[in-house]
């Protein structure tokens, strides 16, 4: 039953040209960096510099494996798109609603010490 499995899984990926390995290894490899990329951008904006650059990267870093799909993948469904967009529409959101949230925390604290 592994095996079926793990045989359904790669031929997703023959079918829309990419390597679903490759592809899950991005998303996972990305996580470190995405939270690196966050906790910059709270120590500058606690700091009261910009935030940007740490911005740029940890939204990099969040759609990185998306980017991958969009780049080698082909005839990836409409619906696919649809529910990817959705992801990274959320996914945004509540990465800039923790972020303020933990920016707003870190000034309060600093400003009781």
């Amino acid at each position: 039953m592994l095996a079926d499995l793990n045989q359904w899984f790669l031929s997703l990926g023959a079918e829309y040209g990419v390597n679903p390995y490759i592809f899950g290894a991005i998303y996972v490899g990305a996580i470190p960096f995405f939270l690196a990329s966050i906790a910059w951008l709270v120590r500058r904006a606690r700091a009261g510099r910009s935030t940007v650059v740490p911005t740029l990267c940890a939204g990099f870093c969040f759609v990185s494996a998306y980017l991958y799909l969009a780049v080698a993948g082909r005839n990836i469904p409409v619906w696919v798109w649809i529910f990817l967009a959705l992801l990274v529409i959320y996914g945004a959101w509540s990465t800039i609603r923790d972020t303020r949230r933990k920016i707003a925390a870190a000034k309060a604290e600093e400003k009781y010490l």
